[in-house]
């Protein structure tokens, strides 16, 4: 999942102290980053569910290079759980059979091994959940990619996401494997916590220089 970083539009609550071209490029940094995390995990079938338009995006033709060969769809859906839901689906159209494992654009600390990690735990649980430090959750898989349809009934950016999105898996029946929790991108301070994790990183390297630790 991912929204197409156009100034203006992707990582407004950079802004402060960010401006919204030093916001957009850090969003297409992170992407990039992830794009290669994804990549790199043994036997994905690289899906992006794209929001917004890539032709305006800042850094376009290196993103429209680095997804060659994925599988590119448009989120749809009336608000964001709906979308989440909407994008296994899809995804699930488009690869039949297969679990689907669903992250976004804000953790470009992720790794093929996390990842891996997350494919693998749905070999023995019927769903995987990665939480993110701000009570939400950056990563979610389901061995039947039709489950995804509880996430629509889960609200999402609040405090409270990452357990509600728990209880609601449980409460179907679903084994829930855990996964390591991480630092999910919102705020400059989030930034800068997740760039000293990464320093080679090209997310590290986006950040403006006044700002890098």
């Amino acid at each position: 999942m991912a929204k197409a970083p156009v100034p203006g539009l992707v990582k407004t609550r950079l802004c402060p102290p960010a401006t919204h071209a030093e916001a957009a490029r850090i969003a297409a940094a992170s992407l990039r980053d992830t794009i290669d995390a994804v990549q790199g995990t043994a036997r994905a079938r690289p899906v992006l569910a794209l929001a917004g338009e890539l032709d305006s995006a800042t850094g376009a033709v290196e993103l429209r290079d680095a997804l060659r060969g994925w599988t590119v769809l448009g989120q749809r859906g009336d608000g964001f759980p709906a979308r989440l839901a909407a994008a296994h689906a899809d995804t699930a159209a488009a690869h039949p059979g297969l679990p689907v494992v669903q992250i976004g654009m804000d953790t470009p600390q992720v790794t093929p091994d996390l990842l891996s990690e997350a494919c693998a735990a749905l070999d023995v649980a019927d769903a995987a959940l990665g939480m993110a430090e701000d009570g939400g959750w950056w990563v979610v898989g389901f061995r039947d990619p039709a489950a995804a349809s509880l996430l629509e009934l889960v609200p999402t950016s609040r405090p409270d996401t990452g357990a509600r999105t728990l209880a609601a898996l449980r409460t179907a029946g679903l084994r829930v494997a855990s996964l390591p929790q991480l630092t999910d991108v919102d705020t400059m301070g989030d930034a800068l916590r997740v760039a000293g994790s990464v320093p080679d990183s090209r997310f590290a390297s986006s950040l403006p220089a006044g700002l890098r630790r």
